[in-house]
């Protein structure tokens, strides 16, 4: 299946669906735990703040000219400590490769990366799954109440209850040194 999905920037014409099938894809997540929410999960400023951030990009994975999932991620070529900011699977495609095969076109796209790292609420089992024994983060960092996101205090987070909202897991990938010796310039390896 993989061979039918492609990874492709995300162009401004298609920025409409993009945003509202992450959305669809983070409202469904939450409420199937909370149940209904009146409210965006995922607002649209949250959406386009990290579009908008220094060093995104955003990106499609596409088969058979279907939108199948998307990601925005923040890359940082100094330091090489990017962060995936959102990755969604399209509502009714999950569980058959597509989040996978979107994460390795990224991590293949920026082999010059030291450490991946990404955030996801407390409540989403399936993230937990996909991040640690899927693409191989380790949780790193619990969020909670008494431990907040740096800069948080007062922020708003959409229509999701205080609790969901409270706590996360923090997330890092720390890449291979031989992956890093290849993506060095001339390919040398140690």
């Amino acid at each position: 299946m993989k061979n039918e999905l492609i990874l492709l920037p995300l162009d401004e014409a298609d920025v409409p669906e993009f945003k509202r099938e992450m959305q669809r894809a983070f409202q469904i997540g939450y409420e199937q735990v909370f149940g209904p929410c009146s409210d965006a999960v995922l607002p649209d400023a949250d959406v386009e703040r990290s579009l908008r951030a220094e060093g995104a990009a955003a990106y499609v994975v596409r088969r058979r000219d279907r939108m199948a999932g998307g990601a925005i991620v923040r890359i940082d070529r100094v330091t090489g400590h990017n962060h995936l900011e959102l990755l969604f699977v399209r509502v009714g495609m999950q569980g058959g490769g597509v989040g996978q095969a979107l994460w390795s076109a990224l991590e293949e796209r920026y082999p010059e990366t030291v450490v991946w790292e990404t955030c996801t609420p407390y409540f989403e089992k399936r993230n937990l799954h996909f991040y640690v024994n899927c693409c191989g983060f380790h949780i790193v960092e619990f969020f909670h109440p008494q431990h907040r996101f740096p800069g948080e205090e007062g922020e708003y987070h959409g229509g999701m209850s205080d609790e969901a909202a409270d706590y996360f897991f923090r997330f890092e990938k720390r890449m291979s040194p031989r992956r890093l010796s290849e993506a060095a310039p001339g390919g040398a390896s140690n």
